[in-house]
């Protein structure tokens, strides 16, 4: 089966494109390259290009004989979004709609959308389940939220089967450690305080430490990228007896900060300035997944349950990337 990895050079789409070959598919990676990395694509099949290309789109479709559409091609940076709003609404409201119009002309209905816990907002209640109300407060939730909506109504009709996947805290590095993290900037947690241990970074700023937690740190629930990559897997080959699946994909236990600082100093053996600052407006205390649906529906188990190995796996692809991918 042919694969469209929209976003496929990035740090997920990458390592989804390298776990769809190893289970015997054939990805087609198409990137603009904005944020993501041309080394990190490995031996597939590369397509240059935007989103917001519909002919380019049509003609990558049918000359590849595409069957799937896996799309991890949007605007991830919270603080962004709310700076840039409509930047977000383009990308990964409009550019979407391209990518839906191709397909359909090109008579593709399979897709896999990567979305978000972002479109929870501030939970009233943890863990989230999928039927916790949708109450984005950020243009970045608000636009995943947006294309979930389209694809909804885009499979009420008739013409789409699709997967909706919302993410907690993607992490750590796969394909043996040979595929990590790394944006430009960097505004993820893991990979701040790991450049901080490796003497990149002077120090790491804790938002907030007056939260109602265990120790006044914000919590979050993290999840390894392969096992992230893995659920794809499981809820593709479930796309053929159901038009309409979604599921959260997390670990189900939450991290706080201070637990996350330790656990970098521990794999890594070195230690570095923490620095207490003030919270941010929008950080709920306590964000946590209740990933039970994908675990039963799916079959799904994760295979990094502790932070400590999942960590281990991103230290390791650090250190041997010091500055990143090469390109």
């Amino acid at each position: 089966m042919k694969v469209l990895v929209c976003g496929g050079a990035g740090y997920i789409g990458s390592n989804m494109t390298a776990m769809l070959a190893a289970a015997g598919f054939e990805p087609v990676v198409f990137d603009n390259l904005s944020t993501g990395h041309r080394s990190a694509v490995g031996s597939a099949e590369f397509v240059e290009g935007d989103l917001a290309d519909y002919e380019l789109l049509i003609k990558t479709l049918n000359k590849y004989k595409i069957e799937v559409v896996m799309h991890f091609a949007a605007f991830i940076e919270v603080g962004e979004s709310v700076q840039v709003p409509l930047k977000y609404y383009h990308n990964n409201v409009s550019c979407t709609q391209i990518l839906l119009s191709a397909m359909e002309a090109a008579g593709v209905d399979k897709f896999v959308f990567s979305s978000t816990a972002a479109v929870y907002g501030i939970p009233e209640h943890v863990p989230i389940t999928e039927d916790s109300p949708k109450q984005p407060i950020n243009p970045y939730g608000e636009t995943k939220l947006a294309a979930e909506r389209m694809c909804h109504h885009q499979s009420q009709a008739g013409k789409l089967r699709y997967a909706t996947l919302r993410y907690f805290n993607a992490c750590g590095a796969g394909a043996n450690g040979t595929l990590g993290e790394d944006h430009s900037p960097e505004s993820h947690l893991i990979p701040l305080i790991i450049k901080a241990a490796m003497g990149k970074n002077r120090e790491v700023q804790i938002y907030g430490t007056d939260y109602p937690t265990p120790d006044g740190t914000c919590v979050r629930d993290y999840i390894h990228i392969e096992d992230l990559c893995n659920a794809h897997l499981l809820a593709l080959e479930k796309l053929d007896r159901n038009s309409e699946l979604i599921y959260n994909l997390g670990n189900g236990r939450g991290y706080s900060v201070r637990e996350v600082i330790d656990t970098v100093k521990q794999v890594s053996g070195k230690d570095f300035k923490v620095v207490e600052a003030d919270r941010r407006p929008g950080d709920s205390p306590i964000l946590t997944s209740d990933a039970t649906k994908a675990r039963t529906e799916l079959g799904w188990k994760p295979q990094f349950p502790k932070l400590k190995k999942i960590i281990a796996t991103a230290w390791q692809w650090h250190n041997e990337h010091p500055d990143g991918y090469p390109n």
